[in-house]
C-alpha cells in the first residue's frame, strides 16, 4: 500500500496528522521507512500544530524502546530535508519529544541532525539549528561541531569559522585539534596566514596538543610569511613528537629556505625527506633548480634536473619554465632553446611570456637562425603573441635582413596576429635603411585600412628614408601632410629635416627653414645646432661651421661632446690633425670626457697620414678616459698599417680582435685582403675572404675588387674570373675595374679571345668600358702593379 505524504500544515491539517499516527503506528513495523511520511518537496511552517504532531510520532518511536532513536532519525531527517521544515520547529520537535534538553537522545538526534545538514552544505540551516540548540541549552557533540566549522568555512568565509570557533570557546565548549585543523585550513587557503599560527599557538591555552595536520598547516603558513626559522622549529617539534612529516611539509619548508637563500640548509632538509625512505618528488627537485637559478648557480640547477631525468622523474612545465627562464637570465640562449624544445618533445609547452625570453635570448646572442626556427616550430600552436613577432621582426629590420622579415610579417597576417602600430615602424625603418622607398610608402598607405593612426613616429621614418635617398623635397612635403591629417611636430621631426637639409648638401638652406620652424614653436637645442655644424664641416666650410658655434654659444646653449667631435672630425679630414689634437685636449681641460667618435677621427686621421705613432699616442689617451677601441678603432688602425705595407702588424691587431671575440665586418676583412693581396700572400687572402663568408659578412664589390687584383697579379686569371660567378651567385654587380683587370690578365697571357668576350659581357650587363678598358684592348697596355681600386674606396689606398 502506498505510503500517505506529508503535506504542509495550514493546507491540510488533518492529513498531516494521519500521517503522524501511521508514523507512531509504524513504531512497530520496522520493516516501514518512516521517511516515507516525509518526501514532499514543500517547506513545512512553524505551526505549533506541526510541532507537536512531529514531536508525537517521535515520541511514539522512542517509546517503544530507549535504543530506537536511530529508527527515529530518519524521520527527523526527512521533516528536515524533504519536507523542509524550519530549524527552529526541528529542534522544539525533539525536545518536546524527549523531555527537555538535558537528555542524551536529544543531544544524540540534534547532533547527527546537524551534521547531516553540514554535510549537505546547507550552511545557513545548519547554522541556524545550531543557534537554536545552544539556546535551549543542548550542547552539539564535537563532531557535528567540527562539521560546522566545515561547512561555515566553506560557504561563508574562514573569518565566519574564525568568529564561530571563537563563541564556542567563549561559551567554554570543548574544543579538539580537528576543530582547529578546520579552521586553521580555511584560513591557509584564503591567505589569512597570520590567523593560523596565531590559532596554533593558542592551542596549549585550551589544553588541546596539536597533532599531525596541526603542525603541517601551521609550518606551511610559517613558511608562507617566510618565517624559515619557526617553521624549522615546528618541523622539529613535529618530528620529536614521533609524527612523519608529509612530502608537502617538506616541500614547504625547503620552498621557504630556497627563497631566503639558504641552500645549504634546505639541501640538509631534502636529504632528511630521504632518510625517511621517501624519494625526491619533481615538486621538491624544481624548488631547489629554483633556489639555484636565484643563487646564479644554474649549472648545478640543471646538475638536478638531469638527476630527476635519472631517476625517471617526469618534469613539469613549471620545471622547464624554472631553469628556461634561470639560463635566459644567466646568458644562457642555447641551452634554454634546447630546453624549450625538450619540453615540446615531451608534450609541454612553454608560456608565451618565457618563449619570448628564449626569443630574445637567441637574438641578443646572434643566434637568431635559431630564434627563427623555434619560432616555426611553435607558430601552429598559438604559443607566439604580436610581442613574439614583434620582436623578431624588430631584430631583423635592425640588421637589415629584411627578407626574413618579411616572411615573418606574412606568417603574421596568416595566422590572424594582430600587429601593434611598432611592427610597422620597424618595417617601415627597415625599408627606409634598405633604401626601398616605394615599398615603405605603400605599407604608410595601408596603415589606416589596418586600423593604424600614422603618428610622429611614421613620418619622421618615412622622413628620414626620403633623406637617405637624397629626396629631401619628398620629405618636406610629409611635413605638410602630417600637419593636415591632425599630427604635431616633435623636436625629433624638426631635427630630422634640419638635418637631412644639411646632410642633402643643402646647408646654405638651413637658416631660412630654421626661422620658419621657431615660428612654429620650434626651440633648437644642442642636436639641432651640432646637425647645422656638422653640415657645413662636412661641406669644408669650417668659417661658417665656427660662427654657428659662436651663435649657439650667444643663445645660452652649451655645446656638448657631440659638437667638439664634429670639429676634431673636420680638422682631421682637412689634414689639420694638430688643430684636432689640441681641441681634444681642451675639451678635455673643460671637463668633458670625448666619446668614441672624437678618438676614432684624430686616430683615423693621423693613421691616413701615416702617422701611426701619433695615433698610438690617442689610443693611449683614449684607454685613460676608460673607454675601450671598436671596431672602427681598429679598422683605422689595420688601413693605416696596410697603407704603409706593415702587413705583420695588421696581422698582429687582426689576431688581437679574434683573441679579444671582437667581431669582424666587412670593411675589416676587405682591408686585411686588399692588403696581403698587395703584399703577395694570396692564399692568406683567400683564407680570409672564406673566414669571412662563414661567419656570415656579406662581401661586397669592393671585396671582390681586391681580390681579383690579388689574384691577377698572382698570374691565377682562371680563379679570378670565377669571382665573377660568385659575384653573380650574391647578387653583387662588378665594376668596370675588375673588367679592366681580368682583361689586362688574359691579354698578358694571350688569350685574346677570353679578353674581348669579357668585353662583350660588359656591353651584355650594360658595364660600360671606360678609356682604360680601351686603352688595354686597342694599345695593348698593361695595368700597373697597383691596381686602380685605392681611387674607388680610400681606405684602401696606399701610400707606397
Amino acid at each position: 500500500m502506498r505510503q500517505p505524504q506529508l503535506r504542509a500544515a495550514t493546507s491540510r491539517p488533518l492529513s498531516w496528522r494521519s500521517n503522524c499516527t501511521a508514523a507512531a503506528a509504524s513504531a512497530s513495523q520496522p520493516s516501514e521507512p518512516l521517511s516515507a511520511h516525509f518526501t514532499n518537496g514543500r517547506p513545512l511552517s512553524r505551526a505549533p500544530a506541526v510541532v507537536r504532531d512531529l514531536s508525537s510520532v517521535l515520541r511514539a518511536i522512542l517509546a517503544a524502546s530507549p535504543s530506537s532513536h536511530s529508527r527515529a532519525y530518519p524521520l527527523l531527517k526527512s521533516a528536515a530535508f524533504d519536507a523542509r521544515l524550519a530549524p527552529d520547529a526541528l529542534v522544539d520537535a525533539v525536545l518536546s519529544a524527549v523531555g527537555g534538553p538535558g537528555s542524551r537522545q536529544a543531544t544524540a538526534l540534534l547532533s547527527r541532525l546537524l551534521a547531516s545538514l553540514c554535510r549537505a552544505g546547507r550552511a545557513g540551516a545548519a547554522a541556524a539549528a545550531y543557534a537554536s540548540m545552544e539556546a535551549r541549552g543542548v550542547t552539539p557533540d564535537a563532531k557535528s561541531r567540527t562539521d560546522l566549522l566545515a561547512v561555515t568555512a566553506r560557504s561563508a568565509s574562514a573569518a565566519d569559522a574564525l568568529a564561530l570557533l571563537a563563541e564556542m570557546r567563549g561559551k567554554g565548549r570543548p574544543l579538539d585539534a580537528w576543530m582547529f585543523d578546520v579552521v586553521m585550513r580555511a584560513c591557509f587557503k584564503e591567505g589569512m596566514y597570520d590567523d593560523a599560527v596565531r590559532l596554533f599557538d593558542e592551542m596549549p591555552a585550551s589544553e588541546i596538543e596539536p597533532d599531525q595536520r596541526v603542525c603541517s598547516v601551521a609550518i606551511a603558513s610559517l613558511c608562507k610569511l617566510r618565517d624559515a626559522n619557526r617553521a624549522l622549529l615546528v618541523l622539529r617539534k613535529m618530528q620529536d613528537a614521533g609524527f612523519v612529516p608529509w612530502d608537502f611539509t617538506f616541500n614547504s619548508v625547503v620552498d621557504v629556505l630556497v627563497k631566503g637563500g639558504r641552500m645549504e640548509e634546505a639541501l640538509h632538509i631534502k636529504d632528511e625527506l630521504l632518510a625517511t625512505g621517501k624519494k625526491m618528488s619533481v615538486v621538491l627537485a624544481t624548488t631547489l633548480m629554483h633556489g639555484y637559478c636565484l643563487q646564479r648557480e644554474v649549472r648545478k640547477a640543471l646538475d638536478i634536473f638531469e638527476e630527476t631525468l635519472r631517476d625517471g622523474l617526469v618534469p613539469t612545465d613549471v620545471t622547464y619554465t624554472v631553469l628556461i627562464r634561470g639560463c635566459t637570465e644567466e646568458g644562457m640562449p642555447e641551452k634554454a632553446y634546447e630546453l624549450c624544445r625538450q619540453m615540446r618533445d615531451h608534450g609541454l609547452l612553454p608560456s608565451t611570456n618565457e618563449f619570448n625570453m628564449v626569443i630574445k635570448g637567441l637574438l641578443n646572442d646572434k643566434l637568431w637562425k635559431d630564434a627563427v626556427s623555434l619560432f616555426k616550430e611553435m607558430a601552429d600552436s598559438g604559443i607566439p603573441d604580436a610581442f613574439t613577432y614583434n620582436i623578431l621582426i624588430h631584430w631583423l629590420c635592425q640588421r637589415r635582413k629584411i627578407r626574413e622579415a618579411l616572411n615573418l610579417w606574412e606568417k603574421m597576417n596568416e595566422t590572424g596576429v594582430k600587429p601593434y602600430i611598432v611592427t610597422y615602424h620597424s618595417l617601415l625603418l627597415c625599408y627606409c635603411v634598405n633604401g626601398c622607398m616605394d615599398e615603405a610608402v605603400k605599407l604608410y598607405t595601408e596603415m589606416p585600412g589596418k586600423g593604424f593612426t600614422p603618428n610622429v613616429v611614421t613620418y619622421t621614418t618615412l622622413m628620414k628614408g626620403h633623406i637617405n635617398k637624397a629626396a629631401f623635397d619628398k620629405a618636406y612635403a610629409l611635413l605638410a601632410e602630417m600637419k593636415q591629417n591632425g599630427v604635431s611636430c616633435n623636436d625629433y621631426t624638426y631635427n630630422t629635416l634640419i638635418n637631412g637639409l644639411c646632410v642633402v648638401g643643402r646647408v646654405c638652406e638651413v637658416g631660412e627653414m630654421l626661422k620658419r620652424f621657431e615660428t612654429e614653436g620650434f626651440v633648437p637645442t644642442a642636436m639641432t645646432y651640432n646637425s647645422i655644424i656638422n653640415g657645413f664641416i662636412k661641406a669644408g666650410m669650417m668659417g661658417s661651421a665656427f660662427a654657428v658655434y659662436q651663435q649657439m654659444c650667444a643663445k645660452g646653449i652649451p655645446p656638448n661632446i657631440v659638437t667638439y667631435t664634429s670639429f676634431i672630425d673636420g680638422y682631421c679630414k682637412t689634414s689639420c690633425c694638430d688643430l684636432a689634437l689640441k681641441m681634444l685636449n681642451d675639451v678635455r681641460c673643460k671637463g668633458l670626457r670625448p666619446d668614441i667618435a672624437a678618438y676614432n677621427s684624430l686616430i683615423f686621421g693621423f693613421c691616413q697620414e701615416g702617422n701611426m705613432s701619433h695615433a698610438l699616442q690617442v689610443l693611449v689617451l683614449m684607454l685613460k678616459d676608460g673607454l675601450l677601441p671598436n671596431i672602427s678603432v681598429y679598422n683605422s688602425f689595420i688601413t693605416g698599417y696596410k697603407n704603409l705595407k706593415m702587413m705583420e702588424e695588421a696581422l698582429r691587431l687582426y689576431e688581437k680582435m679574434i683573441k679579444e671575440g671582437i667581431d669582424l665586418d666587412t670593411a675589416t676583412y676587405t682591408t686585411l685582403i686588399d692588403g696581403f693581396s698587395k703584399d703577395g700572400n694570396v692564399t692568406f687572402a683567400l683564407k680570409l675572404y672564406s673566414e669571412m663568408v662563414a661567419k656570415g659578412n656579406i662581401p661586397d664589390h669592393i671585396t671582390f675588387t681586391a681580390l681579383t687584383h690579388g689574384l691577377c697579379r698572382n698570374g691565377d686569371i682562371d680563379d679570378a674570373r670565377k669571382l665573377l660567378d660568385e659575384m653573380n651567385r650574391l647578387d653583387i654587380r662588378p665594376n668596370v675595374l675588375m673588367y679592366n683587370m681580368l682583361i689586362n690578365g688574359y691579354l698578358r697571357n694571350g688569350k685574346l679571345q677570353e679578353a674581348f668576350r669579357l668585353h662583350d659581357e660588359m656591353l651584355e650587363r650594360k658595364i660600360m668600358p671606360d678609356d682604360t678598358t680601351y686603352d688595354i684592348l686597342v694599345g695593348m697596355k698593361s695595368l700597373g702593379s697597383d691596381s686602380p681600386i685605392d681611387a674607388e674606396n680610400p681606405n684602401l689606398s696606399s701610400t707606397g
